[in-house]
This record gives structure tokens, C-alpha cells and sequence, in this order.
């Protein structure tokens, strides 16, 4: 029997990853990142850190459940950081980690996209709706 290093275990576990597979660690990845707040609270902080308060008027319409929500599985996934400043009241601010941070890009590029196109794909609803009447 070989022994192998960590980094080659690592390495033959990341080579089995395909998201297509619904147990996939990855896929479960995908599923967190394509959430509607996950991107908006990214690119929310990529000016740098925000309160809590400020991504809550900054993102219209998140509850603050969700935000909360959104903030305890980014900070699990270690894409943002929680820090706490005693004062009165608490002071909480939230900042992307580098990993949350090497995120950026590909948010920024779909918010571009989607900025873009939105025109077209509301075209294409209305052509699509009319053709369904």
C-alpha cells in the first residue's frame, strides 16, 4: 500500500468533484453563491467594510432575517468577516475576507451582464408572452 501526502489526497478528492452530481460539495457551492443576496451582499462590500445597518438600506428590499442569514453563511463559508467594536450601542461591521474578495470578479461580471442585457431578456419575455397568448 502507497502512502500519500495530504496535498495528494487533497488533490484526488478535488479531481472527483462534479457539480452535475447533487452530493457534490461544490454543486452545494454553486447552489450559495447564485443566491440573490449572496451577490448583492458581495459586491455590497467590495468598496470595503459596511455595518450592518448600511447593507440593509444598500440592498433594497432584504429582510433583516435574510441579511442575517446571508451574513452567517458568508462568514461560514469564510467570504466575509464579522467584527464587533464594544460601544453603545454595538458596533458590528461586516468586510470580504481575500476569498470573498477572489469572488469579486466573477459577481461583478454577472451584475455587469445583467445590467447590460436586461433590456434584451426583457424583450425576450415580452416576445415569449405574446407568443403564448
Amino acid at each position: 500500500m502507497t502512502t500519500r501526502t495530504q496535498a495528494e489526497r487533497r488533490r484526488e478528492r478535488r479531481a472527483a468533484y462534479d457539480a452535475y452530481l447533487a452530493e457534490c460539495p461544490s454543486r452545494r457551492l454553486l447552489d450559495r453563491i447564485s443566491d440573490k443576496w449572496v451577490s448583492l451582499v458581495l459586491t455590497g462590500l467590495a468598496d470595503g467594510p459596511r455595518r450592518y445597518s448600511d447593507l440593509g438600506r444598500l440592498i433594497a428590499g432584504v429582510s433583516e432575517k435574510m441579511l442575517t442569514q446571508t451574513l452567517r453563511t458568508l462568514e461560514r463559508d469564510g467570504l466575509v468577516t464579522r467584527t464587533l467594536t464594544p460601544a453603545t450601542p454595538v458596533r458590528v461591521d461586516y468586510a470580504l475576507t481575500p476569498l470573498g474578495q477572489s469572488l469579486l470578479p466573477v459577481m461583478a461580471a454577472v451584475k455587469t451582464w445583467a445590467d447590460t442585457h436586461i433590456e434584451d431578456v426583457e424583450a425576450a419575455r415580452e416576445t415569449y408572452d405574446r407568443s403564448r397568448q
